[in-house]
C-alpha cells in the first residue's frame, strides 16, 4: 500500500470516530497520523519493513501497532467496524463544505439522511432549515456543492491521476516488446483535475501488450476492450485507457490523444487548407519515425507545447512566430511561501533550509501563520520576533543561501490583517490569506481582500479565491476589482502549487499577467515533500502563458530583496 492510501485510513477513521461522538485527542492523534504519513518522503512499507515505525517522528506505539496490522492485513478492522456501522454516504456528507461529522449525525439523526441524494432532497424540500444551526443559505449551499460534485463526476487531481500514470506506464515499460510509453490526454495538457489516464504505448505486439497488462493488480475490471485499445477501472476508482501502436505512429498518436479536442480541429482545418493529410500518410514516409515537431512543420509551424493546446490563441501566435517562452522549473529561485514546525508544519526551519538547498534554490521565506489561526497554532507577535532573530541568526552562517522573514498575516474578517503594520513593515515577505468566514457575501468578501491589497506592507495574496479542487468553491468575490487594484498597488498575487488549490488557476493567472501584476509561485509547503509540487504551480503558469519575467521568484535573491524594498 503506498503512504497517501495509509494516510487515508487514519484519516477516514477520524471521521468516523467523530461522526460516532468518540474521544478528542484519539481522534486529533489519528488526524495527525494521517497528516505525518501523508509527508513521508519514503515509502512507508520501507520503514516498516526495516522495522523503523517507532522512529518516525509523531508516531507513537498505538498508531504503529495500527500501521502494522494495515500494512500486514491490508486493512484495518476498527476502520471496518465503523465502516459496516455507518452508512458509506454519510463520509461523503461530511466532506461537503460546511457540514462535518456533528452536522452529517443531525442530519442522520433528525432528517434520516444517509447519502448524497438524499441530503440534496431533503434540502430541495426546504427540511435542513428546521435544523439548530442551518438556514435557507444552508440549503442553497448544500445544493450548489453537490451539483457541483455531480458535474465533476469521476475527475481527479492532476496530482493522483499523475502518480497512477506513472505507477502503470512503469508496468508496462516492463512488458516485452514495449518500446515507449507516455501519457496523453488532459494528463499531459496538465489541466488542474482529470477526467480518466490514456497512456499511449508504442509495442510490437498489441495483442501481447493488452493480455499482459488486465491482470495488473490495480486494474479492478476491463471496462472495454477493441484491437490496440482497451479501457480498465482501477481500485483508486481512476480509470485508465491504453492504445497500443507501432513505433512509427508513436508521437502522431500520442499527439491527437494529447488533444485538446479544439486545438486539434484548429490544425486539423490548417491541414485541410493546405491540401494536407493530418495522418501518417500525408506526414511522412512508410515505417519512418513521425515526431510532433513533424507534425507542426508541415504547416510551418513551430512545436507547440502541450499545455497551451486549449484553442486560446496560440495557433495564430505560432503563426506569428510569438508564442511566449514559457517558464520552468528550473527558472525558480526560491520559495516565498513555506511552513515549519512554528506553526502547523511537521518539519523545523534547518530541515526546509537544506532541502531547499538541495532543490538549486537561493532562498525561502518562512512564512509562518499569525496569532489568530489557533488551529494552526499561529505565531504570537512574541514567537514571531524569536523565530525572526532565530533566521537572523541563521543567516549568519549561510554563505550561499538567505533565509527570508516572513509571515502568513491573516486577513481578518472584518478586513485588516492580524498583525500590526509597525511590525509587518519590518518582515521581509508578508504573503496575506483567508483562512475563516468563507461565506461572507460578495461586497464584503471583496472589500475584506481589497484591504489588504491596499496595505503597503503586503507583498504577496496568498490563495486568492480560497477554492480547494473538488472540495470547496473559491469565494463570493469581485475578482476583477482585486485585479484591478493588485495591478493599481503593484501588489503581488499568487500561484498556489498545492495539488488541491492552484490558486489563482490558468485563466486569471494569464489575465494577471496581461494587466502587468507580477506573480509569485509558491508551494505553501508543510513538509519537505510538498516543497516538490512547485512542478504544479510552474504547470498552471505554463498554462497561463507566463515567461520567467512574469514570476518574482524566478529573480536571485539580491534582485528579489530589491525589488520587494521598492515596491
Amino acid at each position: 500500500m503506498r503512504n497517501v492510501e495509509v494516510a487515508w485510513i487514519f484519516r477516514e477513521l477520524a471521521d468516523l470516530l467523530e461522526l460516532k461522538g468518540e474521544d478528542f485527542f484519539k481522534i486529533r492523534a489519528y488526524r495527525n497520523a494521517a497528516r505525518i504519513l501523508s509527508g513521508l518522503e519514503r515509502p512507508l512499507v520501507e520503514i516498516w519493513q526495516e522495522g523503523g515505525l517507532a522512529k518516525i517522528p509523531g508516531i507513537g506505539k498505538n498508531i504503529a501497532a495500527k500501521i502494522n496490522e494495515i500494512l500486514s492485513t491490508g486493512g484495518l478492522r476498527k476502520h471496518e467496524e465503523l465502516l459496516r456501522e455507518f452508512p458509506p454516504g454519510l463520509l461523503e456528507i461530511m466532506s461537503l463544505p460546511g457540514i462535518g461529522p456533528k452536522k452529517a449525525a443531525m442530519l442522520r439523526e433528525r432528517l434520516g439522511v444517509t447519502n448524497l441524494e438524499e441530503l440534496a432532497r431533503a434540502a430541495r424540500e426546504k427540511r435542513v432549515r428546521t435544523l439548530p444551526g442551518m438556514g435557507s443559505k444552508t440549503e442553497s449551499e448544500i445544493i450548489r456543492n453537490i451539483e457541483m460534485r455531480e458535474s465533476l463526476g469521476g475527475r481527479v487531481l492532476l496530482a493522483s491521476a499523475r502518480e497512477l500514470a506513472a505507477e502503470v506506464g512503469g508496468y508496462l515499460k516492463g512488458i516485452p516488446g514495449v518500446k515507449r510509453v507516455e501519457a496523453g490526454g488532459s494528463l499531459r495538457r496538465w489541466r488542474e483535475t482529470v477526467g480518466d489516464v490514456d497512456l499511449v504505448v508504442a509495442g510490437d505486439d498489441a495483442g501481447l501488450v493488452l493480455e499482459v497488462v488486465s491482470g495488473y493488480p490495480r486494474f479492478r475490471q476491463m471496462l472495454e476492450s477493441s484491437p490496440g485499445r482497451a479501457k480498465f477501472l482501477t481500485d483508486w476508482g481512476i480509470v485508465v485507457e491504453l492504445e497500443v501502436v507501432p513505433e512509427e505512429i508513436f508521437y502522431l498518436t500520442l499527439f491527437k490523444n494529447t488533444g485538446s479536442k479544439a486545438h486539434y480541429r484548429r490544425l486539423q482545418q490548417l491541414f485541410a487548407e493546405r491540401g494536407l493529410s493530418l495522418d501518417e500518410t500525408g506526414l511522412a514516409q512508410k515505417d519512418a519515425l513521425i515526431k510532433e515537431e513533424d507534425i507542426y512543420a508541415a504547416l510551418g509551424l513551430p512545436w507547440i507545447p502541450p499545455e497551451l493546446r486549449e484553442d486560446r490563441g496560440e495557433v495564430e501566435a505560432a503563426l506569428e512566430n510569438c508564442l511566449p517562452s514559457l517558464i520552468e522549473t528550473v527558472d525558480i529561485k526560491g520559495d516565498l511561501h513555506i511552513h515549519t514546525n512554528w506553526s502547523d508544519g511537521l518539519n523545523s526551519i534547518e530541515q526546509m533550509v537544506e532541502r531547499a538547498r538541495a532543490r538549486g534554490y537561493q532562498y525561502i521565506a518562512v512564512t509562518d501563520h499569525s496569532r489568530s489561526l489557533k488551529i494552526a497554532r499561529g505565531l504570537s507577535l512574541e514567537r514571531l520576533r524569536k523565530q525572526h532573530e532565530q533566521i537572523r541568526k541563521m543567516n549568519e552562517s549561510l554563505t550561499d543561501f538567505r533565509i527570508l522573514t516572513g509571515i502568513e498575516v491573516d486577513i481578518l474578517p472584518g478586513g485588516g490583517l492580524d498583525c500590526p503594520d509597525e511590525i509587518l513593515e519590518k518582515i521581509d515577505v508578508v504573503v496575506a490569506s483567508i483562512h475563516s468566514a468563507f461565506k461572507q457575501d460578495r461586497e464584503t468578501m471583496t472589500r475584506r481582500i481589497l484591504s489588504a491589497v491596499e496595505n503597503k506592507n503586503v507583498d504577496i495574496i496568498g490563495h486568492l479565491t480560497g477554492r480547494l479542487l473538488l472540495q470547496r468553491e473559491g469565494y463570493e468575490l469581485d475578482l476583477e476589482r482585486v485585479l484591478e487594484a493588485a495591478a493599481s498597488y503593484g501588489t503581488i498575487l499568487e500561484i498556489n502549487a498545492s495539488p488541491d488549490r492552484l490558486d489563482l488557476d490558468d485563466l486569471n493567472a494569464r489575465k494577471a499577467k496581461e494587466m502587468g501584476i507580477k506573480l509569485a509561485i509558491n508551494t505553501d509547503a508543510h513538509d519537505l515533500k510538498r516543497l516538490e509540487d512547485m512542478l504544479y504551480g510552474v504547470s498552471v503558469a505554463r498554462r497561463a502563458w507566463l515567461e520567467p519575467g512574469d514570476v518574482i521568484n524566478t529573480m536571485p535573491v539580491e534582485d528579489l530583496c530589491k525589488f520587494l524594498q521598492e515596491r
